[in-house]
């Protein structure tokens, strides 16, 4: 193929020179044969030779001295040769690391999340994704599903997980798994010598709920149980993390509720009882813009669209205990009559 002719000067005044000519030079160098460098491009010994000598009027300078056994090179050869493999090298690492880049291979991926990682989705989402793509930087941040959205729709952020399956406007969601609630009670309550829980034991309970995520849509989902069964609960706010939460818990101060991922954790003096009922599971999205371009978020949410399917076939006669296990088998089917409750609770629809 006839290479593109160029000026002599470049823009910065240097002589403009053809990579092309300065690989092959290097071929003849590392062969010391104009010959046996033109055999190994599978080009003419002459076409070679020309492409050299033109190369050696750009630069000003004679890169071999030639003799009828082969060539030698020049010491200001060997100097020129010395970098133009060292810049050729790091040229040859920008092209592969854009390369890779561009198929998502390394990068940053930027994740918000207000569910435990302890166990469950998230963390084989998370594990998995780390495991194939090692190279990639992972920035995690726990705050708000608010917040999370606001983030995203300013570029901050690449995916917010976020509960149930909002509408937010210029955004996409997909909803990806579901989660069994669990009521948190205190050691030595009257309902852990119970393997299940069912909402009617619930109705004289004083809850302990959080003002930050996930505790309005908790409690407006209490509300709504306990409602159906004409009873108005008991429940106070507090302005506490999930950990602090379970140490109310444990002092006596109140039941509360949490989903199955949480459960993995280890908190002193309190004990996790699955709440019976077809609807008694939550359901988790993810959302994103649709301005997004970064090609490690796409790889990603590739991911988490496949684990999701494996989730949802799992089979539903697998049994786990619900003190050890931290999942159980989700059903898509449970999930829908929450689905448009737990948008509402999170006031995104606006």
């Amino acid at each position: 193929m006839p290479e593109r002719p160029v000026s002599p000067l470049s823009d910065s005044g240097l002589p403009a020179v053809s990579l092309i000519s300065i690989a092959q030079a290097l071929l003849v160098a590392e062969h010391l044969s104009f010959r046996q460098a033109a055999g190994v491009l599978g080009a003419g010994q002459s076409a070679v030779s020309r492409r050299i000598r033109s190369l050696e009027d750009t630069l000003g300078v004679s890169l071999f001295e030639r003799y009828h056994g082969g060539v030698r090179i020049t010491a200001a050869g060997a100097r020129f040769f010395d970098r133009a493999r060292s810049a050729l090298a790091q040229l040859d690492y920008a092209v592969k690391t854009a390369g890779a880049a561009g198929r998502g291979e390394n990068g940053h991926l930027r994740i918000g999340i207000f569910s435990s990682i302890a166990a469950g989705f998230l963390r084989d989402l998370i594990r998995g994704f780390r495991e194939q793509h090692p190279d990639v930087a992972l920035q995690i941040s726990e705050l708000a599903s608010r917040e999370h959205v606001a983030l995203i729709r300013k570029g901050r952020l690449d995916v917010a997980f976020v509960m149930g399956a909002p509408v937010v406007p210029n955004c996409e969601t997909a909803q990806l798994w579901t989660e069994q609630l669990f009521v948190v009670l205190p050691r030595g309550h009257v309902l852990c010598a119970r393997k299940e829980v069912e909402w009617p034991a619930l109705r004289d309970e004083h809850f302990i709920l959080r003002r930050s995520d996930p505790g309005p849509a908790i409690e407006d989902y209490v509300v709504k149980r306990l409602a159906d069964l004409g009873h108005r609960p008991s429940m106070h706010r507090y302005d506490v993390g999930r950990e602090t939460s379970m140490h109310l818990v444990a002092l006596g101060l109140g039941v509360s509720l949490t989903t199955e991922a949480t459960i993995a954790n280890f908190f002193p003096e309190v004990e996790f009882r699955p709440i019976t009922g077809a609807t008694d599971v939550i359901a988790f999205s993810a959302v994103w813009s649709l301005k997004n371009d970064n090609p490690v978020f796409r790889r990603f949410l590739s991911h988490a669209r496949v684990l999701a399917k494996k989730w949802s076939n799992r089979s539903a006669d697998v049994t786990r205990s619900p003190l050890v296990s931290p999942m159980m088998h989700d059903s898509i089917g449970r999930s829908l009559v929450f689905l448009a409750l737990s948008a509402q609770m999170l006031g995104l629809l606006t």
